[in-house]
């Protein structure tokens, strides 16, 4: 059996392969030093809308000398909708920080961590500005405020309809003012030869859908919705079977649907491990008939051309709340990784599973046969440069890195483990 990295290397998707679509914004790292952090901030300055403006460096003068100066004092990684800098600043909470660079992020706009939280040295706060969007949706166009700052992040809010959505755009493409035009997971329920069938599928039009399944539509065949319409969840298209040959029929057959409890995934979700498919069955008739009308019709053959395939739905069954790693593992650091994210419990289940597969949380796992490297298995490991310059031996950036690549790709860690149960990589 090939592994999964194995596996991403074939399919040239490995990991984050060397043609995957690049992870979000660069973060620099905050130097370690005080003299160095200052130096970073001045040759690292954020640009765009004056509101965004990060100061280099400011003199303040604080009552009580140098030893009240060192407990406001900080080296904090700022980004600003992408605009990425690690500057100096002053202030106990990220509020203060903010405050103090002249960023006043609105009642809607997502601030990680929140601003009454206490601002760490050498951390990192991230700001998103809410902005109204306009998104087709299966179809319908909708205008909302988001903060989603790439189609990924977008997809993400969608939840498990999003997972495995089809995009006119890449889920790294950042979202202005083109349409970006979605089509979600979704049930259509077919009516074709006496039977109904639910088709699970992204496909965005009728037409697609039918394809898909594998139901073919004869020359005098219709349907009840128009081929080009838009599908959406719970529709049905209903198949009037034309004028056939009299000693000759095609028919479809239905699969059947197996639903299997999975500890793999947190309760809430399902993954279609396999999508179900109709068989075809053709039969051929012996018709006799008497002045032009057929008064007799014999079975003279029944085949099948085509079987069925069965659809296999993974329900997930594993309880968040027992999801509770060792302090100061690399886990941990990943679940509080995910938490700034905006990512839950579930989430982060998602993710130590996804992870205890691809390389069981090493941040030296190393696959000589792809090259992959680390905790997220990047592909080559070299990528994860972008995350800070000590990616080989650190296991914050490598999960950094990570998680940034799953947001891109994949929206959500559950959305990354899901594909990764259903291909066997990431």
């Amino acid at each position: 059996m090939r592994s999964s990295r194995s596996k991403r290397a074939s399919e040239g998707s490995a990991g984050p392969s060397s043609t995957a679509p690049q992870d979000g914004p660069e973060v620099v790292t905050a130097p370690r030093s005080r003299r160095s952090a200052r130096a970073a901030a001045r040759r690292a300055p954020l640009t765009g809308p004056a509101r965004h403006v990060v100061h280099g460096t400011v003199v303040l003068a604080l009552v009580g000398g140098t030893a009240a100066v060192s407990q406001v004092h900080k080296t904090v990684t700022i980004d600003v909708d992408g605009h990425v800098a690690t500057v100096d600043a002053y202030g106990a909470s990220v509020a203060d920080v903010l405050r103090y660079h002249h960023i006043t992020p609105g009642p809607d706009d997502l601030v990680q961590p929140a601003v009454t939280s206490a601002a760490a040295d050498g951390g990192e706060v991230v700001v998103r500005s809410s902005r109204d969007v306009t998104v087709e949706i299966d179809g319908e166009v909708t205008t909302f405020p988001t903060t989603a700052h790439t189609v990924g992040e977008l997809l993400a809010a969608l939840g498990p309809r999003g997972a495995d959505a089809v995009t006119s755009a890449s889920r790294t493409a950042p979202l202005d003012r083109t349409p970006v035009r979605v089509s979600t997971t979704k049930t259509v329920q077919v009516a074709v030869d006496g039977l109904v069938l639910p088709i699970r599928t992204s496909q965005s039009t009728v037409r697609d859908v039918l394809a898909t399944a594998g139901i073919a539509l004869g020359k005098h065949d219709r349907t009840s919705v128009p081929l080009g319409a838009a599908a959406v969840d719970g529709m049905v298209v209903m198949v009037s079977r034309g004028d056939t040959d009299a000693d000759r029929e095609t028919e479809v057959i239905p699969f059947e649907t197996e639903r299997i409890e999975s500890d793999e995934l947190p309760k809430g979700y399902e993954v279609v491990r396999t999508a179900g498919v109709p068989g075809e069955r053709v039969t051929t008739y012996e018709v006799r008939t008497l002045d032009g009308a057929e008064v007799e019709r014999k079975v003279l053959e029944r085949k099948v051309t085509r079987e069925p395939v069965d659809e296999v739905v993974v329900i997930g069954t594993l309880e968040v709340s027992t999801a509770n790693p060792d302090p100061g593992s690399a886990k941990a650091i990943g679940k509080a990784m995910a938490a700034e994210r905006g990512w839950g419990d579930d989430q982060y289940a998602c993710l130590e599973k996804l992870w205890d597969k691809e390389s069981g949380w090493r941040w030296n796992a190393d696959n000589p046969s792809s090259s992959a490297y680390g905790i997220p298995q990047a592909l080559p490991g070299s990528k994860m440069a972008t995350a800070g310059s000590d990616w080989r031996t650190n296991p914050s950036t490598q999960i950094e890195w990570g998680l940034g690549y799953i947001s891109g790709r994949y929206g959500t860690p559950c959305g990354a483990w899901s594909h990764s149960m259903s291909v066997g990589w990431y």
